[in-house]
This record gives structure tokens, C-alpha cells and sequence, in this order.
């Protein structure tokens, strides 16, 4: 999935107690053999209470392991007027030991006529239930007898959530104006038991067959092909889908709509499908194609056909994660999949791409192999992010894939740089602990190291590795280690501190215990390097934003380093394994370049001279090194003012060079690092220093910005670079820019919006255009009838960039009421509104005053509400701030997100940006007063 957000429901399940009365119950008897569902056998006080007063026999969130499901006889009846639906499940169990008790999920429903299909006849089945653990006990007046088979059937009535996860409502309105209502669902990670009671854990696989009752205006699809549809009584239509292959509750998938569909095959014949609404299925034609050369790709890269007989792709008008991988049905947001060739911008076209290639890689790496448990999440999820770019520079080696791949660790050092990080695999348990996982640790961290673990093993080795390793565990579920065990088997054989890999030699390297110190301790190593002659020493600590040194201690990391000299572009190779080390070179070099093309996930200081020997080069011949490695210096020296290393005045220095700067990577990191420090001016009174800083970094990238034409010409990294700087040079009020954006606008305008305008200069034009009240209303009116997703995205945006203050709140309000503006887009718009000088206090007051509604509606822990709380608040830089915000949040109970890890996150952000701000405010401002001395002396 990409960016999953779930939602969790309010309280208690109404089930329905179907034979005997409550004193039968408690005569059931608890044999002996069912110890190991009985923790607290004979110790009732100390076991939750279910929901009718009764002792309930588990106490713990994870399921037992003495039954399991085999296969799921589903038929589900949704219900697109009254908005809710009913159903029936059939469990074919296997017992591993004697127990006459079942513990399964289910949630937020009504349970009804739960029965045993055992060999000697049916039988009823009391139910117990705890909502707290969303778990029903089924028990049976008679022992279930290790190694037999037996079947449970459940009724079961539920509403149709109004959240984005379990089954649930979407609607959409027609260009006429009438609003159509389908149902979708979303299960991961632990919403199927909000649909059909279930073993809701991903260990506990099985076969699925669905039945899918609707009205005959409707289609429905599911993981499978429809066999065949069958006549109701009442006009209904039911549909048979063929079974399931083995798979986890999370990736089960089906959709009621009036949906239509494209079609194509791939070289294998697999029917590949994209379903959308009917007015947007001309959108469809780009995503068909993608899919069916990505899954051809993958069929290939991982040498195991695409096990299911068809796939399909289906666009979501309500959708909350920006994509998800059910298997043989993967789902999107309209924005991920829909493309207009004519309105669709070239960063549009590289979003849907990688987003098809992340959930087609799930195919194999996640639905085939299938982690435990959430808390290996990333073995899945790292490795569809990570694969989105090697089967990108494969199959679109114009899209220029590996431009971006940098952006998505420094992602996750922002995140991992702080004390409330995580391990990349993390012990969880209960569903907001679980849902937290879904964020740039799990994702970009993981793919981040995969890619350091490729190049340090080779390509070819790490290729075979997972080959084996998928081939080896198909159908299975996995933990970390037996990836390692699988690579370890295949890797190049290397002593260990030698600088390249050295075929032929007697130690093997161990793989595991390499990653083990990447993925079982959080953070990351700052290596410092002090080159003295031909003397390489070298260093490791974890890189930490705090004022507390204890924090850094007792880390220790095997680090794959690569590095390169003055003297020999030939990538060298040293495994740091120990705290310090020495390497020598061949003779004596002018500089060192460590981290090369950012291969590696670690940060890099060049002690005594280093820095400044880097400075020089940049300054005279900046292409002696790759756009990569400009990047990464940019980030490193700025990244290391945070924490003392380096001074401020250092990195501002080594800016300098970037006048000369035209790589995607390195302008956009430059970006990146300089935009912020104006950014935390924003929120205080301080509008010279402000401005100052604005203007050096206009002055800096002018000449760029300069050469762009005002067309969608070029490369795909030379059209985003252009999107980027034209929108940066209008919102910064640079002249040339606003003039030209302006004309463009009202010509745009006057032709009532027919004008084709280049696409990827619309983000400049309509940001110029939104801030007139005559502007901005044209805009929105656009908006509201515009059936080109991508165009609304941008149109979205620059409405909530205008420094109208009237027209922001505007904003909030029409996502907050879902009919114009999607909910869904809510979370992006109050983000967006926060980065707003004129927005920022809008923001945060509007997450407070609506904080119960939005964890309701986007769900504790899910990265939806982790992103809006930490990136509504991460450019505060005030005392005054940090106590207004520790103020709301303290005041949460466990209930409602106290104990959220995004809350320590943004305690710790602002208080690292307070710190920055008192120490470097006086360099910032001598430097910028020097550097402007300077210019105008030249100009003299």
C-alpha cells in the first residue's frame, strides 16, 4: 500500500446471544486440553469482561494459534439505498488442539445464528464478545478435536462505514450534477473484521470464495473472475467469483458500482483491467498500459508467473490511502490512476507510474510472501517502495526515475533523525501501533537500505536472493531474518574491510548480522571522516537532533561505505564494522568523497579541512561530482548545523555554488534546505531578516530560473525542475515570473478556460491568478466542474496558497463538508493552508477545534493524522508555540491520540528548531549582511 490511513470505529458490536439463556452459558464447560486459551484458567476476575457481563476466555490482542482458517464461504448483500449490508460466512476450520472454543474478529457488527458444521450434525454456538480486542468467542458444548476439520457459519449486519476503511460508502457526482453511490473496501491492515468475521491476522492465510448480491444496475468485481451470476428472486443479481488462492484477510478486495472498464493483456495473457467512473474512463488509457508492461516486468524480474488469472485496477472517488495492493484487485485514488494526456502534467506522470509499479510489485513481495506480523511491515512495504525504481529505470528509462529516489531518504533522516523514532521493525501490537508503522521509516528507510544492501552485495547477487527467497516462502508468511538467510546464500563472497568485493575468498559475508544493526535499532550513523596524508580515520555515532548526548550512546552500525577521491573516480569499498577505524590510500588526495551517489542510508562530516577542501571543489569544477553527491552534500551540511557540527556560515558557503547548479536533485535539496530557515521567520516578527533570506535564495537560483521557457519541453526531470522553479519564483513575487504568470492568467481567464496552457506552468499561473478575490472564485468555479483529476489537484492547491485569509477558511470548510471538495482531500488542504504565512494559525486552530471529528473520521495512529499534526506544526520555532501545542496535546487522553509517536515527533521538531533558531539567528544575519556588502561592492 502507499501511505495507507485507516480508520478505527467507536464502541461496541451488538451481537446477538442466539441459544440459551446466559445460565446455559455459564455451564459451559472449559476442558482441559484448551489450556492454551486459557491464561487465567479458573482466575475469571482476571479476564476482560465481554460485552453481557461474562468472563471472556482470551486476554490477549493477538489471536491464538489452536485454530486456523482453511477456506471462507462469503455471500455479501450491500445495500446502496439504505447504506448498509448483510452477510453470511462460512469458516472451514483446522484444529491444531483440543478446544471447545473458536476466538476470531469481527467488528462493529451484529452476529446472528452461529453455527457448528461438525461430522456428527449442526449444532449451535454460544458467542462471547469483547469489542476492546474486536474479538467473538464461539463455544461449543463439545470438544473440537485436534487435527479434525469443522465448519462455523455467522450471519452477520453492518452499517457501511462512513470512514475510508472496512466496506464502505463512496459517492461522486456527475457533470449533471446527480451523486452515485458505490462501495469499496479496504482492509488493511485490520478493517476485514469491520466487513465478515474473520481471523483478521496476516499468519493465518486462506482460500476465499465470494458472492457478491446486487442490483442489476451495478457490476461488482472481487479478487477473482466472476464465474457466473445468478437470478434472485426480487429482481437481485448475485455474482460468483472463483476462489481465492491462498492469502491473508487484508488483501481480500470487492467493489459495487457502475463502474466502467479498458482491457488489454499481457505478454503472459493475463486480462489486465482499469475500472473508473463512467465520465473518467477515457482517463484510463496511460494506467492500462502501464500496468500491463510493469506486471510483464515483474513476471520476469522475479522469474514466478503472476499467480492469479486476471488483474484489475480500479480509481476510488473516496480514498484515503493513495493506493492499496488487494491482490488481483488493486485500488487507487482517482489522482494515482487517471491521466489526461493533454491536461496531466509530466510529475503526474511519473506519481501514477510509481504507484502502479509499488502495488504491482506487492504482487509477489507481500501477497506471495507475506510478513508474520505488522511489525516486519517493512519487508513488504520498503520493498514495493524500493522496487518502484529499479522497475521504473528499467521500463521508463525516460521518466528519469533515479532523479527522485534520493528525496525518499532524506524523508525518512527527517523522521529517523529524532528520539521518538522507531526501528525499521518494531515489536506492535495493538491496531493504532499498527497503523503508526505505515510511515517514511517502514517505507522510505526500508527502501533506502534495500538500495545500500543492493550495492554492496551487486545487483546480480541481490537479484538472486530475492528470487530465492520469494520462490523458497510462496504462500508463506516471513520475518526479516529470512531475507538475510536468503541473500547471505547468494552474496559475493568479501573479507571484511576490504575496499572491493574480492571473489575467492574464505569468509562469507553475514548478511543478517549487517542488516540486523539497520532494521533492529532505530536512527542512523554520522561517520566522520579526517583525512591526514594518506590517512583515512574514520568514525561512527548515531546522528541525533537533541541536547542530550546520552541519547547517542551504545549505537553501533556495519556500514557498507563507498567512497572516491581527487585522484580516482573508481568507487571504493570499506565495511566500517567497529566504533573507529583507519583506512589508508594509495597516495595523498586534495578530497574525499564518502557516500557515493548517496548509496548508503548514512550522514558524512568531513572533519578538520574536509569541508572546506569540498567548498573549492563545488565552487571551480562542481560536476567533478555527481548531481547525487551535490545532493548529498547539501543535505549533509546543512543537516549537521542542526546538531553543532558544522557552522552555519560553513553551509551557507558551500550554497554559494548552486548559482551554477542545473541537476533536478541538487537544486530541489538546495531548496530544501534553505527554504526553511525563511520558513521559521514566517512565524515570528522579524519580516527584514525574513526578506533577506528570501532574497539570497531568488538571487541564487535567478540565472535558473531565468533560462526556463514557459513550455512543456524537455526531459521529465527537466519539466518538474520547471514546474518547481516557476512556482517558487511567482510565490516569492519575483518579477518577471508574476508579470508572465499574470498575463497568462487573465488570457486563461477571458477565454472563459478553454485556453490550452503549457501544463507544467499551470501551478505558477494559478497561484498568481488565486490571489485576487475575481481570481480566486474563477478558480474555484473551475474546480467545481473540472473532471480532470490532476487539474483539480493543482487547482486545489493555489486556492489554498492565496493570502486571502476569507478565501482559506473557504477552503478548510468546503473539504471539511465533503461535496465540492472531497473529505478525503481535507488532511492535504489543511497542510497546505499551514504552510501558508496568511494560513498557518488557521491550521492549527482548526486541528484543535476538530481534532475528535478528524481522528474519527481519518483514525487514530494512521499516517493521515500523523502527518497533518506533525507537518501543521513543524515550523514553529517559538517558546510561546511549544507550550500552546504541549498544552492541546497533553490535554488527550489514551482515547483520543495521547499516545501517539507523531506527538512526541512534533514536540521534539519545534523544540530543535527553538535551539536552531537562538544559535544561528546572529550567523544567519552577519552572513547575509556580509554577503550583501559584497554583491553591492561588485556592482559598484
Amino acid at each position: 500500500m502507499i501511505f495507507v490511513l485507516q480508520v478505527r470505529g467507536s464502541p461496541a458490536l451488538i451481537v446477538t446471544m442466539l441459544v440459551a439463556p446466559v445460565l446455559l452459558l455459564l455451564l459451559v464447560p472449559f476442558p482441559p486440553s484448551s489450556g492454551a486459551q486459557l491464561p487465567n484458567q479458573g482466575q475469571a476476575k482476571d479476564l476482560p469482561i465481554a460485552t453481557n457481563g461474562q468472563p471472556f476466555p482470551w486476554d490477549r490482542m493477538r489471536l491464538p494459534k489452536t485454530i486456523s482458517p482453511l477456506h471462507y464461504d462469503l455471500t455479501i448483500h450491500p445495500n446502496l439505498t439504505t447504506l448498509d449490508f448483510t452477510g453470511v460466512a462460512r469458516i472451514e476450520l483446522d484444529v491444531h488442539e483440543d478446544t471447545s472454543i473458536i476466538i476470531l474478529h469481527a467488528k462493529q457488527m451484529q452476529i446472528s445464528n452461529v453455527l457448528l458444521l461438525a461430522p456428527e450434525g449442526i449444532r449451535p454456538l454460544h458467542v462471547l464478545e469483547y469489542p476492546h480486542f474486536h474479538q467473538l468467542a464461539l463455544l461449543s458444548d463439545s470438544v473440537l478435536t485436534k487435527g479434525r476439520k469443522y465448519e462455523v457459519q455467522l450471519e452477520f449486519a453492518a452499517n457501511l462505514s462512513d470512514s475510508y476503511h472496512g466496506f464502505y460508502k463512496s459517492s461522486y457526482r456527475t457533470s449533471s450534477g446527480e451523486v452515485r453511490v458505490m462501495a469499496s473496501t479496504q482492509f488493511e491492515a485490520t478493517f476485514a473484521r469491520a466487513a465478515f468475521p474473520c481471523f483478521d491476522e496476516p499468519a493465518f492465510k486462506a482460500n476465499f470464495t465470494i458472492r457478491i448480491i446486487r442490483e442489476p444496475r451495478h457490476i461488482a468485481i472481487s479478487n477473482m473472475p466472476k464465474v457466473k451470476t445468478v437470478e434472485l428472486p426480487g429482481g437481485l443479481l448475485e455474482d460468483h467469483f472463483d476462489t481465492t488462492i491462498k492469502m491473508s484477510t487484508y488483501l481480500v478486495a470487492y467493489i459495487v458500482s457502475d463502474f466502467l472498464s479498458v482491457i488489454d493483456k499481457t505478454t503472459h495473457s493475463i486480462p489486465i483491467s482499469v475500472y473508473a467512473v463512467p465520465e473518467k474512463i477515457n482517463q484510463t488509457a496511460y494506467a492500462l498500459d502501464a500496468a500491463v508492461k510493469l506486471l510483464d516486468f515483474y513476471d520476469n524480474y522475479y522469474d514466478i508467473p503472476y499467480q492469479l488469472p486476471k488483474h484489475d485496477l480500479a480509481a476510488i472517488p473516496d480514498f484515503q490511502a493513495g493506493a492499496m495492493e488487494n491482490w488481483g484487485l488493486s485500488t487507487y485514488r482517482e489522482t494515482g490512476l487517471l491521466f489526461d494526456p493533454d491536461r496531466s502534467s509530466a510529475s503526474d506522470k511519473l506519481g501514477i507510474t510509481k504507484v502502479i509499479a509499488h502495488e504491482l510489485a506487492h504482487q509477489w513481495f507481500g501477497n506471495l510472501v507475506t510478513m508474520e506480523w505488522w511489525n516486519d511491515l517493512w519487508l513488504k512495504e520498503g520493498f514495493a517502495k524500493f522496487m518502484e525504481y529499479i522497475s521504473l529505470d528499467i521500463s521508463y528509462p525516460e521518466l528519469h526515475v533515479d532523479d527522485f529516489f534520493l528525496g525518499k531518504c532524506f524523508d525518512a533522516m527527517e523522521v529517523d533523525s529524532l528520539s521518538s523514532s522507531h526501528p525499521v521493525s518494531t515489536p506492535v501490537e495493538n491496531p493504532m501501533q499498527i497503523q503508526e508503522m505505515f510511515d517514511d521509516v517502514s517505507y522510505d528507510k526500508g527502501a533506502c537500505i534495500l538500495n545500500m544492501l543492493r550495492d554492496f552485495l551487486t545487483p546480480e547477487a541481490f537479484e538472486i536472493g530475492i528470487i530465492q527467497y520469494l520462490k523458497r516462502y510462496s504462500y508463506q508468511n516471513t520475518v526479516s531474518s529470512h531475507l538475510w538467510e536468503s541473500l547471505t546464500n547468494v552474496s559475493d563472497v568479501c573479507k571484511p574491510g576490504s575496499t572491493q568485493h574480492c571473489d575467492g575468498s574464505d569468509d562469507e559475508l553475514d548478511v543478517r548480522a549487517i542488516m540486523d544493526t539497520w532494521t533492529l535499532q532505530e536512527g542512523f550513523p554520522l561517520v566522520t571522516v579526517e583525512v591526514r596524508g594518506r590517512e583515512v580515520r574514520l568514525s561512527q555515532e548515531r546522528y541525533l537532533k537533541t541536547d542530550d548526548p546520552s541519547l547517542t550512546e551504545g549505537f553501533l552500525w556495519q556500514i557498507p561505505l563507498t567512497y572516491m577521491t581527487s585522484t580516482s573516480n573508481t568507487i571504493q569499498r570499506f565495511l566500517l564494522k567497529t566504533k573507529t577505524d583507519i583506512l589508508y590510500l594509495p597516495e595523498e588526495v586534495d578530497w574525499v568523497k564518502f557516500n557515493v551517489d548517496m548509496s548508503g542510508y548514512y550522514m558524512v562530516h568531513y572533519a578538520g579541512e574536509g569541508w572546506n577542501s569540498i567548498i573549492r571543489l563545488l565552487q571551480h569544477n562542481h560536476t567533478a561530482l555527481s548531481g547525487n553527491d551535490r545532493a548529498n552534500l547539501i543535505h549533509n551540511v546543512f543537516q549537521l548545523v542542526s546538531i553543532g557540527k558544522v557552522r552555519l556560515d560553513t553551509a551557507l558557503e558551500l550554497s554559494l555554488y548552486l548559482s551554477r547548479e542545473t541537476e533536478i536533485m541538487a537544486v530541489t535539496q538546495g531548496f530544501g534546505e534553505l527554504v526553511p530557515l525563511y520558513k521559521l521567520m514566517e512565524k515570528r516578527d522579524m519580516a527584514a531578516l525574513e526578506n533577506q533570506m528570501k532574497g539570497y535564495i531568488v538571487d541564487l537560483f535567478r540565472g535558473l530560473i531565468d533560462r526556463q521557457e514557459w513550455t512543456d519541453s524537455g526531459s521529465v526531470s527537466e519539466r518538474v525542475l520547471r514546474s518547481y522553479l516557476l512556482l517558487f519564483a511567482c510565490v516569492r513575487n519575483y518579477a518577471p515570473c508574476v508579470t508572465k504568470a499574470t498575463q497568462l492568467f487573465n488570457k486563461w481567464k477571458d477565454s472563459d478556460g478553454t485556453l490550452s496552457l503549457p501544463v507544467d506552468i499551470t501551478m505558477a499561473v494559478f497561484v498568481i491568478g488565486a490571489r485576487t478575490p475575481e481570481g480566486w472564485d474563477f478558480l474555484f468555479e473551475k474546480y467545481r466542474h473540472s473532471m480532470q483529476m490532476s487539474v483539480k489537484s493543482r487547482m486545489k492547491t493555489a486556492m489554498t496558497v492565496t493570502s486571502l485569509q476569507d478565501k482559506l477558511t473557504w477552503c478548510v470548510h468546503l473539504a471539511s463538508y465533503g461535496e465540492v471538495m472531497k473529505t478525503q482531500d481535507l488532511p492535504g488542504v489543511v497542510v497546505s493552508v499551514s504552510k501558508n504565512p496568511h494560513g498557518y494559525k488557521l491550521a492549527w486552530d482548526f486541528l484543535r477545534a476538530n481534532w475528535h471529528t478528524l481522528i474519527k473520521k481519518f483514525d487514530l495512529g494512521s499516517s493521515t493524522i500523523s502527518h497533518m499534526v506533525t507537518q501543521v506544526t513543524n515550523q514553529y520555532s517559538t517558546r510561546e508555540m511549544l507550550d500552546e501545542v504541549r498544552s492541546f496535546f497533553g490535554s488527550l487522553t489514551e482515547e483520543t491520540g495521547s499516545e501517539m509517536r507523531c506527538i512526541q515527533q512534533t514536540y521534539e521538531t519545534i523544540e530543535d528548531n527553538i535551539r536552531w533558531m537562538d544559535t544561528n539567528l546572529p550567523l544567519l544575519q552577519a552572513w547575509l549582511n556580509k554577503r550583501s556588502h559584497k554583491v553591492a561592492h561588485e556592482d559598484l
